[in-house]
Order: C-alpha cells, then structure tokens, then sequence
C-alpha cells in the first residue's frame, strides 16, 4: 500500500482551471509563471504561509500575518506592499475563484535578480508575490486512521547553521527527511535535535500524549507553527496538562498516543513510530483535540471581518 502523507488531499478537477495571483494580476493556472531570475527559483530566497479559508474567512490569518512579516523582517527582505493591501489580494484571489473553502500557498521571495548570485544587492525588482488557492481538503482517512511516522537520520539545526524557525523557501533539510521516511515505507519523516530529543517533523509539528498529559518539543529546533500554538492554547484554555519539553525517542514509544500539527490538516493521529504501534487510530485525546481545534476555527472565523 502507498504511504500517504499529511498533504495528501482528495482530488478537486476544478483546481484545473484556477487563477493563480502573480504579483497582483490573476492568470489562469496554465499560464502563471515567474522569472528564472527570481529569487525564490534561484536560490530559495523567500518566506510563506499555507492558510486555510472556511466559510470565506482565512483561519487566523493576523497570525500568519505575524510570521510572514516576522520572517522578511529577518532577512532584511522587504514585502513591498502594506499587510492591509497583502490580505485584500489575498481575498481578491478566493473570490475571483468563488472560493468559500480551499487552501492558499502564499509566497514572498525578494525578486528579481540582475544575475545568478547570492547577494541581496543584485535585486533589481520589488518582491515577488503568489498566492495559489486551491480546493483541498486532506483525505477522510488520514484524520481519523492517522499517520506512520519515521526517524530520519536528518536533523533539525542549530539556528546558527540554518534557524528552522524561519519558514523559508530552503526547504531542502525537510525535503531530505521526507525523501528518507518515504523510502522507509511511512507517511512522514520525524526529526531530532542536534542534541537527539524530538524536535518536530518534516512538514508538521510532533506531540504525545502520557498519561492524560500532552506533550511536545520545546519548540527550540522548530518553526513556531500556528497550528501548534493553537493547540497548546486549547489544552491550556481546558485544563488538558500540556508540556513544552525536552523528550527522547524512549518516551515517544511508550506513550499513549501520538499525533502532528499542521495548517493543511489540523490535528492528525500518529498510530505507528519507528514501526511501533501505538493505537489502531485516533486515541481519545486527538479525538476531543480535534474537536476543540474545529471549534477554535470556528471561533475565530465568527469575529474575523474582511477587505
């Protein structure tokens, strides 16, 4: 059988024929393209976000928002546009498509370059700017049956090397991972920290559950993911014990269950680790988190107004 990853999504045909925001022009997908200069193509240079639109609201989009700027802050790359303009063209993309539900990739690299070269000072345009939205919605199984997971011989870094608390467009330690898991027979790569505790997966963040209590990395070698947060603050607003931690490989194969975090999917099980089988599916914590997560999203789309 196939692995299937936490992306995996049910295919949409209408996805066939969507506009794909480029710079603020909206063109149809067989034709949206950007420079071989760019930067983001060149040399991964870029930050983004996946965001998901319910009800014709992006689910706690001032956090992505956050992030986004946080990140090009960082790297000293300017946006190039306001976040009041950034979030209507984001909206202008969902309803030129008549989206009510889908998923947006949004994408900021710092632009053109005048020659293939690393140094910032070469640039010789604003940012480049994408927003894909497409109809997708993760596969029925993976949320209630879950994941198998694999430890990967790949790290997360020292954030003197490469911080992973920047959602970069330099992907290539996750792809890595990703590669070797999916070699391995499992849905998705788990990685250690250079000091070998959990630190997260390649695409999604990682927690168990002991004893009643919930537990995931301290969040040093991570992304500090949205979803992530989220879920930590439901435990917290429900008096579900919740720890930021350092923890092994030993403490993962005994816990109770175990499940991921991401924007895509929200909340999915992890039955199997290392080949260790830990429930059939979603235990009874991921069940009652993914029902306080839903509400979270529904929550926040109530009192999210838009452009």
């Amino acid at each position: 059988m196939m692995a299937q990853g936490t992306h995996d999504f049910v295919p949409d045909p209408r996805n066939d024929a969507i506009l794909i925001n480029v710079n603020g022009a909206l063109v149809p997908r067989a034709e949206a393209s950007v420079s071989v200069f760019d930067s983001g193509f060149m040399l991964g240079d870029g930050v983004w976000e996946g965001i998901r639109v319910h009800r014709g609201r992006m689910a706690f989009l001032d956090q992505h928002l956050d992030r986004l700027w946080e990140g090009a802050k960082a790297i000293a790359m300017d946006i190039g546009i306001s976040r009041e303009a950034l979030e209507r063209r984001l909206y202008d993309t969902i309803d030129a498509n008549r989206m009510d539900a889908c998923h947006i990739r949004l994408m900021v690299t710092r632009g053109i370059r005048s020659t293939p070269y690393q140094d910032p000072r070469v640039i010789v345009s604003p940012a480049t700017i994408v927003i894909i939205a497409e109809y997708k919605d993760p596969l029925p199984a993976t949320v209630e049956k879950g994941l198998s997971l694999f430890t990967v011989h790949v790290r997360r870094g020292d954030p003197a090397v490469q911080d992973p608390k920047l959602n970069s467009h330099s992907k290539l330690n996750c792809i890595t991972a990703c590669i070797q898991a999916a070699q391995a027979g499992a849905d998705e790569g788990l990685m250690l920290d250079p000091h070998g505790f959990v630190a997260t997966c390649n695409s999604t963040h990682f927690f168990i559950v002991r004893k009643g209590e919930v537990w995931t990395s301290t969040g040093d070698y991570c992304l500090g993911g949205i979803t992530r947060g989220n879920v930590i603050r439901i435990c917290r607003d429900n008096e579900i014990a919740v720890h930021e931690r350092n923890f092994s490989l030993t403490d993962v194969y005994g816990a109770d269950e175990a499940f991921v975090t991401g924007t895509f999917a929200g909340v999915v099980p992890a039955h199997t680790i290392d080949g260790r089988k830990l429930t059939d599916g979603r235990g009874p914590m991921v069940e009652r988190l993914q029902g306080l997560y839903r509400a979270l999203i529904e929550a926040d789309i109530a009192v999210r107004g838009r452009p």
